[in-house]
Formats: structure tokens, C-alpha cells, sequence
């Protein structure tokens, strides 16, 4: 099901642009250089309707030639740790045979021409940046080498097939040499070419190449501007007493205390998420504002709102579990009765919080008949149509300028544009009480921990049965948990016949299985989200730990037995696995005394990964040692970016293992509120992580999730073989296996 919401990587290669509706050229009055600007093609899912009026954009769109000759890539998604600002300008590089060491890049605001060409929004999710805008960026880089090309051409009174390009430079065919910088102004007068041939890939220079990051430097040495960073001149710092209860009310407050904190400029009741009431505290800077949020005299009312105890949902999850649920895939389950060999098994998925490094923050600064956000947005699109209703305004009344973000994980594209629509309420009741300028919402660590919009909870049943071969003759599964996609924009399309096909996502592919699949949509007060990966991380666990049971059931390597289940046809699960396992050794390598392997393999988002991990166990827990990945993503854009992707999902994956790893409730209220309670894996559980990636043309697929799902199932997998134990909950719990 995943691969039907994400559907769409040809579909984008397939995108065809004319010199009318595709690319707008500007003169330089502004920028002294070549700007060209695409448009987003009609007819995409989400995306207006194919018989609208092309809109035209400002100029600056995707690509800048400045006259010192640097070329600016502008980066129509958020870059908040995945690579995206340097893979989109090498893409664009490559076309424009431009000079890398002259390349530069740009995060874009919210605008319709930033669309991805397949989702019609502008978003980063799904990994979707390289997969969806590969082609796209692909034509943008020729289109304007070839206009660059006609300027020297008319130029030097030549042919312009008589020229060729090399780093940065036209070349003519009587030797004459013209820069890109020199020729950008004639450049933007030529004609915009309405089809351009594009770059054998064995003439690629950069792209699939290892290349440096562009932010590199600048992150590394922290004189990058985050969204934390920023504080537009006349800030003032928000901070907000949220209710301890999703959706609940002020029944009355007191700030005579806060008020009294030098430095606290107003306290402002406000809207907040899910229809419930807080308290803001504005002041000069964070720390009077904490002060000041700290002071706060609150009563809240929550007798209207569901309090949520993790204990007993999970309960009433497992008994739900027992019975069918809507069907999502239909099996005969007959034999199951009649079966040598019966596999039986619950499991268990907490909540989780995406908790990013950089918690969330939004700084607005709204006026009579404008707003300007400044935001670390995965979600432009939604989050500046949500800004405008909030404020009373028109989208076009909006200006968002997306900013680095530190981590989000999905957290920052959220459908109900929780915390930028927040930003905007403070913003509007502090204009209301007659103040003036910009106001930084920021949320503290406890805050993002206990803010909601959560990995949901899950629980798995599922019944197998084996015949006296090894072979699965009948599974029979069923799956609860909150729909992700209920009650959103993407609701109408994914979730269909009672069924939210993210919950069930990565079921039965690719093994060749009689799955008999369910699945129950459970309500709570509790808001949920997509989290790296969405539906892969809990079903991946399942699907590969119980091929896992399966294989030793029947007595047979686990390896050999994925092998023969997989079918034919999915020859990247095949080689992402042949590579994983002759890279790591698997079954000849003589391994230390108490080391064992695990196995696992999972396609999410179009990419496949295979994970060998080695494990023991030290002090009487799992340790993890070692990661082999063998991945299959196609073409390799960076493979630089592609190696820190799965260092970063595996280590992520390996999270979600950990004791202390989950998020719980207890009448109503998150218990967890900070690293110290809510785990994350440390720099001593980090494992060596080893890389390696299938070769291959084929169009790219995403790289920014799949590493994540395959990491805790191997793991539990090793350690199965070390303990004996199957492990069916998520963080690993030895005591109730």
C-alpha cells in the first residue's frame, strides 16, 4: 500500500515541460544573471486540475547563473539532515555541466512552482526529493545549458551544435571560451528550448559520484542558521502552557506571578491543537519566558476529553486482535487446522515521538493584510494555507521562508499544521493586545516529547500454519491501531473498504504467502502522525521476525528460506540480500565466541534494504556489534548521502529497541518528558555500520526511511539465536518473552 500512496517515480520521469507551461525565463534587472522557474504540470494527484491556466511564477525559481559565474540551485523541499541540498543541486550541476566548486544552494519558500511534480504539494515526505524531482531538476540543468549555449552561439555567429559546455564554460568551435557568467544576460533573452536531450548517465560527472555536502562546513562548525537560530530584529519569544490532556480547556488562571518576571512582555490565552486551550507567555527572551510559563497559576478542565491509559489500550487492542477485522487481503485459512507445524503470536508497538534534535519553532510576524513565517516546514503547502485561514488571510497573503531544520522525521508535515498554526495565534492575540513585530514560538524538550502527533500504537495477531515440508500452507493476521490518515487530506485516497493502508503497509511482500490480512481502526485521544518509515516500523518487525520463526520451524537457514519464498519477479530483494550476505559473511565467516548473526530484508518507499547484523549478549542484554546493509535504491545520486541515510535509520531502527523506548499515558497524561526518560540510543550503542549499494541505472527511489525498518527485526532475530527467546515486543522486553 505504500507503494500506491508514493506511486509516481515514473510518473515523474514521464513529466513533460513546453517553453509555455513548463519554464519561465527572467532578465536579470533583479539578479544580473540567468533565472529560469518551472511550472508544475496539471493533471497529478493533489495537484490542480490538467485544464487550469498555467500560472506564472517570480523569477528565481529553481536555477540562479550570477555574473561571477556561481550557480544557485534552489531546493524545493526542506533539508533537515537527509542531503537534499547538495543531491538536487548535483542533479542540476550535472545537466548544466556547471563547475561543482562554483555550485551553491538555496532552501525555497513556500510557492506553488516548488510543488513535487507528483505529490502536487509542496512536501518533503515519502522520501520522495530525489525519486520524484530527479528528471525534474534533470531538465531544469539542460534547458538552461542549452539557452547559455544559444547566447555564445549567436555570439560568435556559429552553429549551436558547433559548441559544447565544460565546467562553467561554453566552448566554440574555433576555440572561442565564454563563462556562464558572461553569457547569463544573453542567456535569458534566448528562447526556452520545448525539448532537450538529456545526459547519457555514463557521461554523469557528479551524480553517483561521493560528493561533500554543501552545508558540511557550516553545520559542522555551527554557523548554521536553524530555525532556533533565527530571531528576525524586534523578536519577542513565545512559550505555551499546553493543557496535560489532549484537547483540554483553562478552566481559569492566575499570571499575576509570571507577569511580575522582568523581561515578560504579556500572557495571552490561546488556541491550541485539537480544539484545547493554553496560556502564552511572551517575553524578551526564552529564559524570562520559561520563567515566566513556570510562574503560571493554572486550573485545567478536562472532564470534556478522553484520558488514555497505555496499559489498558494495549489490552483492548489485544482483545480486538482476536477477531477480524475490515479486510485488506484475502486468504484460505482453512489449513491452518490441519497444519504439522502452528506459529501463534501477539505483538506489541508503543507510541512513539519523533523528537528531533531542534524541537519545534515557528517565528510569525503577522500584520493587517500580510504574514511572514519563518519555519523549518516539511509541509509549505498545507502549513501556509493553515497560517492564512488562521490569520484571516489569502495563502498569497503568506510568506514562508523555509529554514534548516535540526531533525524532524515527519514531525514537521503534519495535515493539521499544529504548531505553525499555533505560532499564528499567538502572533494574532498578541497584535490583539496592541503589541507590534515578529513572535518565536518555541517548544522546550518536554514540550516536543509530550506534544503530541505520535508513532501510533499497534498490536498484531497472527496464526500460521506449516505443513511437514516447511511450507506455509495458511497465515491468517490481523492488525489495530489509530488510522494516521483519518480525518486528513489524503484520507479520501488511503484509506479504503475501513482500511488505512499505512497501518498495513509492508504485509506479505515479497514472499509468496497465503496471507489472510485485517485490520481493526482504533479511536483515542491521542494525535498520531507518520514517523520515519510510517507502517514499515512495526510491520517489518513482524513480517521478518515471523519468516524468521517460520524458517526454523521447518528446520531451514533462514537466508535460503527467505530466498525461496521471495519471489522470482522481486530481483532487487534478491540482490539487496546476495550483497548483504556475502559482504557480511554470512555462514563462512568465523565469527568471535558468543557473536551470532541476524538476518532481515524489507522494501519500503521503493527501496529495498537487507540488513546481516551481528549481536551478543553483555550483561545479560542484546548488544549489537555490526550492520552489513546491502541496498537496492537504483541509481545511487550520492552515495556519500546514501551511507550517512542508513548509518542515521539504522541507529534510529536500533532506538526502537532499547528499554524506555516508547511512549505511554496515564490517565490522559504522557509520562515521558525528556531523554532522560524517553530513550534514544547513545554514541556507545552505535554499531559499525557497514554500506553497500547494488549497482544500478534505474530511475532512483527514496532514501530516507527505508534503512530504518529492517534494523530491529535482524537484531531481535540474532538474538533469538542467542537466547532462544522471540522477542514480540517493541522495545525488546527478555523478562515477558
Amino acid at each position: 500500500m505504500r507503494a500506491e500512496w508514493f506511486k509516481g517515480a515514473a510518473e515523474a520521469a514521464a513529466v513533460k515541460v513546453s517553453s509555455r507551461r513548463g519554464f519561465l525565463k527572467a532578465g536579470a534587472a533583479a539578479t544580473g544573471g540567468l533565472v529560469l522557474g518551472f511550472v508544475l504540470p496539471g493533471g497529478r494527484r493533489l495537484a490542480r486540475a490538467a485544464d487550469a491556466k498555467p500560472v506564472v511564477y517570480a523569477p528565481n525559481a529553481f536555477v540562479r547563473v550570477a555574473p561571477d559565474n556561481t550557480v544557485t540551485v534552489i531546493v524545493n523541499r526542506l533539508e533537515f539532515g537527509q542531503g537534499v541540498h547538495t543531491a538536487l543541486p548535483m542533479v542540476i550541476a550535472d545537466e548544466l555541466d556547471a563547475d561543482w566548486a562554483q555550485v551553491r544552494s538555496e532552501l525555497a519558500p513556500a510557492a506553488d512552482v516548488y510543488k513535487d511534480p507528483v505529490f502536487g504539494m509542496q512536501i518533503t515526505g515519502g522520501s520522495g526529493t530525489i525519486a520524484h524531482s530527479f528528471t525534474q531538476y534533470r531538465e531544469v540543468g539542460a534547458r538552461a545549458r542549452a539557452m547559455l549555449v544559444a547566447a555564445a552561439a549567436k555570439q560568435w555567429q556559429v552553429d549551436p551544435s558547433q559548441c559544447r559546455t565544460e565546467k562553467g564554460v561554453v566552448i566554440g568551435p574555433g576555440g572561442q571560451k565564454a563563462t556562464y557568467g558572461a553569457l547569463a544576460d544573453a542567456a535569458a533573452k534566448m528562447p526556452v528550448p520545448e525539448t532537450v536531450v538529456l545526459k547519457d548517465q555514463k557521461a554523469f560527472r557528479y551524480v553517483g559520484k561521493p560528493m561533500a555536502r554543501l552545508d558540511a562546513r557550516a553545520k559542522s562548525t555551527g554557523r548554521q542558521q536553524f530555525g532556533l537560530d533565527l530571531k528576525p530584529q524586534g523578536t519577542k519569544i513565545a512559550v505555551v502552557a499546553h493543557p496535560p490532556v489532549f484537547g483540554a480547556k483553562v478552566a481559569k488562571f492566575d499570571a499575576a506571578k509570571a507577569k511580575a518576571i522582568r523581561g515578560v512582555v504579556d500572557v495571552l490565552e490561546i488556541p491550541v491543537d485539537r480544539g484545547g486551550r493554553g496560556i502564552a507567555v511572551i517575553a524578551d527572551g526564552y529564559w524570562p519566558a520559561k520563567q515566566g510559563r513556570d510562574a503560571l497559576e493554572i486550573e485545567w478542565d478536562t472532564s470534556a476529553v478522553e484520558k488514555v491509559d497505555s496499559a489498558k489500550q494495549m489490552a483492548q487492542f489485544a482483545e480486538l486482535a482476536k477477531t477480524p477485522g475490515a479486510v485488506a487481503r484475502q486468504a484460505d485459512t482453512s489449513k491452518l487446522a490441519g497444519a504439522a507445524k502452528k506459529i501463534s503470536a501477539v505483538y506489541e508497538f508503543p507510541y512513539l515521538a519523533h523528537a528531533p534534535m531542534e524541537p519545534i519553532n515557528c517565528t510569525a510576524d503577522l500584520k493587517d493584510d500580510s504574514c511572514t513565517l519563518w519555519v523549518g516546514s516539511q509541509y509549505q503547502t498545507g502549513d501556509q494555507a493553515a497560517a492564512a485561514a488562521t490569520a484571516g488571510l489569502k495563502p498569497e497573503q503568506v510568506t514562508l521562508h523555509t529554514v534548516m531544520a535540526g531533525g524532524g522525521f515527519g514531525r514537521r508535515a503534519v495535515p493539521s499544521s499544529d504548531f505553525v498554526v499555533e505560532a499564528v495565534n499567538i502572533a494574532k492575540a498578541y497584535k490583539a493586545a496592541g503589541h507590534q513585530g515578529p513572535v518565536k514560538m518555541i517548544w522546550s524538550r518536554e514540550d516536543d516529547i509530550k506534544g503530541g502527533y505520535y508513532r501510533p500504537s499497534h498490536v498484531h495477531r497472527a496464526d500460521i500454519g506449516l505443513d511437514a515440508q516447511g511450507n506455509i500452507v495458511a497465515w491468517d493476521h490481523a492488525i489495530v491501531g489509530q488510522s494516521i490518515m483519518a480525518g486528513t487530506p489524503f484520507e479520501a485516497f488511503m484509506v479504503k473498504n475501513g482500511v488505512d493502508g499505512t497501518m498495513i503497509e509492508g504485509m506479505g511482500e515479497p514472499y509468496d504467502i497465503p496471507l489472510n490480512l485485517t485490520a481493526h481502526t482504533a479511536k483515542a485521544n491521542v494525535p498520531v502522525l507518520w514517523w520515519r518509515s510510517v507502517g514499515s516500523t512495526h510491520t517489518a518487525f513482524v513480517m521478518e521476525t515471523l519468516i524468521d520463526e517460520a524458517a526454523h520451524a521447518a528446520g531451514q537457514d533462514p537466508v535460503a528460506y527467505r530466498k525461496k519464498l521471495i519471489d522470482a519477479k522481486h530481483t532487487r530483494h534478491h540482490a539487496a540480500l546476495d550483497l548483504a550476505v556475502a559482504k557480511s559473511g554470512y555462514g563462512k565467516a568465523k565469527l568471535p565466541k558468543g557473536h551470532v548473526h541476524g538476518v532481515a530484508v524489507h522494501e519500503s518507499i521503493n527501496t529495498v534494504i537487507a540488513y546481516v547484523v551481528e549481536a551478543s549478549m553483555k550483561d545479560g542484554a542484546p548488544k549489537l556489534h555490526k550492520v552489513t546493509a546491502g541496498v537496492h535504491c537504483n541509481l545511487a545520486v550520492n552515495p556519500l548521502t546514501i551511507e550517512a541515510q542508513i548509518q542515521g535509520a539504522a541507529l534510529m531502527g536500533l532506538g526502537t529497541t532499547l528499554p524506555g523506548a516508547a511512549i505511554t499515558l496515564k490517565d490522559g497524561v504522557v509520562e515521558q518528558q525528556n531523554f532522560s526518560d524517553y530513550v534514544v540510543p547513545r554514541m556507545n550503542e552505535m554499531p559499525q555500520i557497514d554500506v553497500h549499494i547494488v549497482p544500478s541505472q534505474d530511475a532512483p527511489t527514496g532514501m530516507g526511511e527505508p534503512g530504518l525498518p529492517p534494523l530491529a527485526p535482524a537484531f531481535a532475530n540474532a538474538v533469538f539465536k542467542l537466547t532462544g527467546k522471540r522477542l514480540r515486543k517493541l522495545p525488546f522486553d527478555l523478562a515477558s518473552a
